[in-house]
């Protein structure tokens, strides 16, 4: 029978099981499916004994090496992510864009005490970047920072992506009492111009290039995206990039991604540290966001602390979650568009804290030490903070320039 039949080794068994249990989810829990899907049938394919898929010049090494390590893919995910984005409630609420500055925290927080656990910068820049819970600033970070973790912290970017509904609602729960979640909050009155929502994306461009130079890929490829859709002349790119291109480098980014997940790179205690720090940041990133608007409120501002669990960059799987928990308490309060405005401004900030992360370690270089760690997370969060503060006053004058 030697040679008909090839069973795979313990560890492969376990790999085969994990990409059949991303199936289960996607198929049958509907958590992400369009990405941990193709993730999952990614892990099967190159854990099976003896696979060719594993070899040098293969289908899933090329799809690899010229899709996700010079981050192709993951920028043409940000072209339909921004073609799918609206900023009206935004520009409507600026304020809100506070933030999306405050989720950032968990990513620099985990930062150290991924160096704490013996991390170099680089990868413990990588792991800290999951508590953006964005999946493609992920990629782009540790496929030039920590390429060898790369499938590991795609993997836990997307898995807790998908399970925001239900990492997120027991802190929102745990740290507001039933009085504050039912706090309402005034529509806004301010009524933004379609000029105002055309001229939106170009300021922004310009604005993050000034401050952060390794974050323009990201964010212009981002804001290229929200161009096409609101210019009222690409309307047919615009569809393009929103349904044929997302499906298309969902796709190939999801198999690619999964096929990195061989059974002797991943199965090591490192992979499971790495996931637990992933979700400490994401954890993080949702409880400071909530007691910063727990304090906003205390000072007399008039806020649902719920809100600030939605300044990660989760869109809109967290603007969502806000308004559901808001609505259990009081059916008739409406948080969705002021939860869909720090939404996505999490998204923005997300981006500027990966090009941010890139630009201070690629700069100070892979040094050990929490002390270098410490630096780059008060540099980081305060170009992320005045970045996210201009963006504001100047959503807010505009806004009132460009009156409808």
């Amino acid at each position: 029978m030697e040679g008909l039949i090839y069973l795979p080794s313990w560890k492969e068994a376990i790999m085969i099981l994990i990409g059949l249990l991303l199936a289960f989810f996607a198929v049958y829990k509907k958590y992400e499916p369009l990405l941990l899907l193709p993730i999952g049938i990614g892990i099967l394919l190159v854990n099976l004994p003896l696979s060719p898929l594993r070899e040098v010049g293969s289908f899933t090494d090329l799809l690899f090496q010229y899709g996700i390590k010079n981050e192709v893919l993951p920028l043409l995910i940000f072209v339909s992510i921004g073609a799918m984005m609206d900023f009206r409630p935004l520009l409507e609420k600026p304020w809100l864009i506070v933030f999306g500055a405050i989720g950032q925290i968990g990513i620099f927080g985990s930062m150290i005490v991924a160096i704490l656990f013996g991390f170099s910068l680089f990868e413990a820049a990588s792991i800290g970047v999951i508590g953006s819970a964005d999946g493609p600033t992920s990629i782009v970070v540790a496929s030039q920072l920590a390429p060898q973790i790369l499938g590991t912290i795609t993997l836990a970017a997307y898995s807790y992506m998908a399970l925001v509904p239900l990492i997120q609602p027991p802190i929102m729960r745990l740290l507001t009492t039933k009085k504050e979640r039912k706090t309402r909050m005034e529509i806004g009155s301010v009524k933004v111009s379609d000029t105002m929502i055309k001229i939106f994306p170009y300021l922004i461009t310009i604005l993050v290039g000034f401050l952060s130079p390794m974050a323009i890929p990201l964010i212009g490829t981002l804001m290229f995206g929200n161009i096409l859709a609101t210019s009222g002349v690409t309307d047919m790119l615009a569809k393009t990039a929103k349904e044929t291109l997302a499906g298309l480098v969902t796709l190939l980014l999801g198999i690619a991604v999964g096929s990195t997940m061989q059974a002797e790179i991943f199965l090591r205690w490192d992979t499971l540290l790495i996931f637990a720090l992933g979700l400490l940041a994401f954890m993080l990133s949702t409880a400071i966001g909530v007691l910063v608007a727990k304090g906003l409120r205390a000072v007399g501002v008039s806020v649902n602390p719920l809100i600030g669990a939605a300044g990660l960059s989760s869109f809109p799987m967290s603007a969502r979650l806000v308004h559901q928990i808001g609505q259990a308490e009081d059916r008739h309060n409406y948080l969705l568009m002021h939860a869909a405005s720090a939404n996505v401004s999490g998204q923005i900030g997300s981006v500027l804290a990966g090009g941010v992360l890139l630009d201070l370690c690629l700069r100070y270089g892979n040094i050990p030490g929490v002390g270098i760690g410490l630096q780059i997370l008060l540099v980081g969060m305060g170009k992320v903070l005045l970045a996210l503060a201009i963006i504001g006053i100047l959503i807010y004058l505009t806004a009132r320039i460009w009156k409808a």
